[in-house]
């Protein structure tokens, strides 16, 4: 069996904690097993190794950080106390309050609203990186994400099942929305996926590969399409 080695480091995009990487689906051998923890720098090759086709799959260690703060979330829901980006507007919409009925919707909305992005498809490689980025990211147990939502991220990485995302449309300091957009676009089933059979209608891709569409609970998508993952996704694999 390939060894696996843990990438772990802190918060930011820069950084993949509670992740561990494997060998994947375009059979990248992992030669040593090599754990890095918080304290000790991880190096380009590291990160690398996903750009490369390495699936990264999370640490045990980080579900229950993920676990508690999506209960957080839920007793936010519960309590109905106004709290940005849960069950209230976005933006300047922020005083508007939102019903608990509607929250689903909410959050499937700023999705689609977002994914406006143009030009060609990004590499699939550096889509790979960043939805591992992101999967990171979220694993920090600070975005109120659903352990099923994460589930399904790294599940698309390990059947190698990757967003056609265009290259086109990131506002940066503001955060990668578009890129991102188009990512979470396919966890809800609309858009297309790149896959080793070819490109398809994420649908068709989640049925031929036994995944399920998510649908979002209150803070997902704004939690996934905040970050500068694709930008990092960029620099790392430039």
């Amino acid at each position: 069996m390939t060894p696996y080695w843990s990438v772990s480091m802190a918060m930011r995009s820069l950084e993949t904690d509670y992740l561990v990487v494997g060998a994947g689906a375009m059979g990248m051998a992992v030669v040593d097993s090599l754990v890095v923890h918080a304290d000790v720098h991880v190096t380009l090759s590291d990160r690398r190794a996903i750009y490369r086709g390495d699936v990264p799959k999370l640490d045990e260690a980080g579900r229950p950080k993920i676990k508690a703060s999506a209960e957080a979330v839920a007793r936010i829901v519960a309590k109905g106390e106004p709290v940005y980006g849960i069950n209230t507007g976005f933006g300047k919409l922020a005083s508007v309050r939102i019903p608990a009925a509607d929250l689903e919707t909410l959050q499937r909305n700023i999705v689609l609203s977002h994914a406006a992005g143009v030009g060609e498809p990004m590499p699939v490689s550096v889509v790979r990186l960043m939805m591992a980025l992101k999967l990171a990211s979220l694993a920090q147990g600070a975005s109120g994400v659903r352990p099923e939502t994460i589930e399904l991220l790294e599940a698309m990485l390990a059947n190698d099942v990757i967003p056609v995302v265009p290259a086109q449309g990131s506002v940066g300091a503001s955060g990668d929305l578009a890129p991102l957009s188009h990512m979470t676009a396919v966890m809800i089933g609309v858009g297309e996926c790149f896959t080793p059979h070819g490109r398809f209608p994420a649908k068709v891709a989640f049925v031929s590969h036994g995944l399920e569409p998510v649908t979002l609970g209150a803070k997902e998508g704004l939690a996934l399409l905040n970050g500068t993952q694709f930008s990092t996704a960029y620099a790392l694999a430039g």
